[in-house]
């Protein structure tokens, strides 16, 4: 039996570089890592391999991230949306899980053109 576990895509290398240009991380501890598809599960791994960047979101209290569309939609199964957290301020007691938690509170802005971005399968 396979032990629950996280899976979703990590960031191509490449592409994360551009990203951290066009998007300058606004909170000290850089994550720009992955996007989480479910937690806990023993499902395989997701076969999507790209996806697009298409917004945004700081909530002006140590958190920004950017909000992915993966085969058309930003909706997880889980009813969250696909997202990479991008930066946050640990000092302020900020974690990574919140995102869930600012996308879902206060929503998010749509940029202008859509960035294609490689995704690479894996466990989190």
């Amino acid at each position: 039996m396979t032990e629950p576990r996280t899976i979703g895509w990590l960031l191509d290398d490449a592409d994360r570089a551009t990203l951290l240009i066009r998007f300058p991380p606004i909170w000290p501890d850089v994550i720009a890592h992955h996007v989480t598809l479910a937690s806990k599960v023993t499902d395989p791994l997701p076969t999507a391999t790209a996806g697009e960047v298409v917004g945004e979101v700081d909530d002006g209290e140590g958190l920004q991230a950017l909000v992915v569309a993966i085969g058309g939609t930003t909706d997880r199964p889980d009813g969250s949306t696909y997202h990479i957290t991008w930066s946050l301020d640990r000092a302020q007691g900020r974690r990574a899980v919140q995102s869930n938690d600012v996308l879902r509170e206060q929503g998010w802005t749509r940029i202008d053109d859509p960035i294609p971005i490689k995704l690479i399968p894996s466990d989190l």
